[in-house]
């Protein structure tokens, strides 16, 4: 299990950031990427390269995980996980996307459009959390 808790971005260290995750849309509907070697589903995102700026991570992995072309992305909030007593730090992200190209042949299998959050989730009590805080987020927008 892990313990999700959400900050205001810049309360987080920088350099402390180690993923960007994007709940993501395209044409009213949620996209989640599977792996190509587990059979759940997962929301787009990924770990920061060295020296890359997070917002850049979640743009390159937004691409990379869904082959996003055109998009507008939005920072939400910073997020830690505690597992174990070891918390790890990330940003979330909102993205809606205009176009879809072709699927980079990386570590991505398949996307798929959902309506609601899929049942057969990687990380459940992570992943739960996070869309969730992304859907609160919209209500509040509108």
């Amino acid at each position: 299990m892990g313990q999700v808790h959400f900050h205001t971005i810049g309360d987080v260290c920088d350099s402390k950031l180690e993923f960007g995750v994007i709940v993501a849309e395209f044409k009213d509907k949620w996209i989640f990427v599977r792996h190509r070697e587990r059979d759940t589903w997962e929301i787009p995102g990924g770990h920061r390269e060295k020296d890359e700026n997070i917002d850049h991570t979640a743009s390159r992995e937004l691409f990379e995980e869904t082959g996003a072309k055109k998009f507008i992305i939005t920072p939400i909030c910073d997020y830690s996980v505690t597992i174990n007593n070891n918390t790890r730090f990330g940003r979330l992200f909102c993205s809606e996307i205009k176009e879809l190209g072709e699927l980079p042949n990386l570590e991505i299998e398949e996307i798929k459009l959902f309506n609601v959050l899929p049942e057969n989730l990687t990380y459940p009590n992570i992943q739960k959390y996070l869309y969730e805080k992304v859907l609160l987020w919209k209500r509040q927008c509108e």
